[in-house]
Formats: structure tokens, sequence, C-alpha cells
């Protein structure tokens, strides 16, 4: 065993596994890296919804096939890792690959709904201008044929 390992007995909580995790690998800081690149596409892409909507299936295309990704890691992880870390029930892919995928998918979901309802904000204040011109509109349409019916 490494030096700084921990065996699995030894992990009594997720923080306990989260520490567990040798971080400094560089395939793993080549995932957070991707994961904050992800993240700083979906924020700089807020006024490209047909770009989002791409963003969005192709994260949970890879979210859905996570399963695959695991058990192909589990079979080859010593030609990419340090360490074994993808067990069978997939506590490990889900921690560094789903969760944060997930959480990108919630945060485009939340960029759409506040684009909704600015555009509803934006639409009703649209309405009732309209509305306020129409009315100012008909009440001059209607002085207008009031003061002319008393000139004749």
């Amino acid at each position: 065993m490494h030096p700084g390992q921990m065996e699995v007995n030894e992990i009594t909580g997720y923080w306990t596994f989260l520490l567990s995790i040798d971080w400094k690998d560089p395939w793993l800081i080549c995932l957070v890296l991707a994961h904050v690149l992800t993240t700083t596409t979906a924020l700089l892409s807020r006024n490209n919804s047909n770009f989002q909507v791409f963003l969005f299936l192709i994260l949970l295309v890879a979210v859905y096939f996570t399963e695959s990704i695991n058990e192909y890691a589990a079979q080859n992880w010593s030609s990419f890792s340090k360490q074994q870390y993808f067990d069978s029930n997939g506590l490990f892919i889900s921690t560094v690959f789903s969760i944060p995928i997930l959480l990108n998918c919630m945060l485009l979901i939340g960029t759409w709904l506040y684009n909704s309802t600015q555009l509803m904000v934006s639409l009703k204040t649209a309405q009732l201008k309209e509305r306020a011109r129409q009315e100012r509109q008909n009440t001059a349409d209607t002085t207008g044929a009031t003061t002319h019916a008393k000139v004749e």
C-alpha cells in the first residue's frame, strides 16, 4: 500500500471516503478541470439557448453511460490511475463524475427558468404598455368624435 492510502475498512463515512482519494492523480486533476470548464461554458453560454440544450443533452448522455464507464474503468484502472477506485456500487464515479455533471444540469435548468421569468416579465410589460396605449387612443378618439359632433 502507498503512503497516505487508507484501507477500505478505515473508511467510516463519506468524508473519510473523500479524504482517501488521491486528488493529485493526473487523471483526477483533468476530470476536475473538465467539470470547471463545463461549468464555465454553461455560465458563459447563458444567452445561447440552442447551445445550452446541446450541452444539457450531452451531459445527460454522459450520466446515462456512467455505469458502463465505471465497468470499463474498473477493468482498466491500472492504465490511467494509481489506485483502483471503481467499485461495483459506483460510489466513486458517482462522486467525481455524475454529481458534478448533474449539478451543471441543474445550473442550466436554473438559467432557463431565470430566462423564462425575465421573458414573461418583458412580455407582460409590453402587453400592459400596449393596453395603456390603446386606451389613450380610444379616449382620444372618443373625445375627438364628441368635439366633432358638437361642431356640426
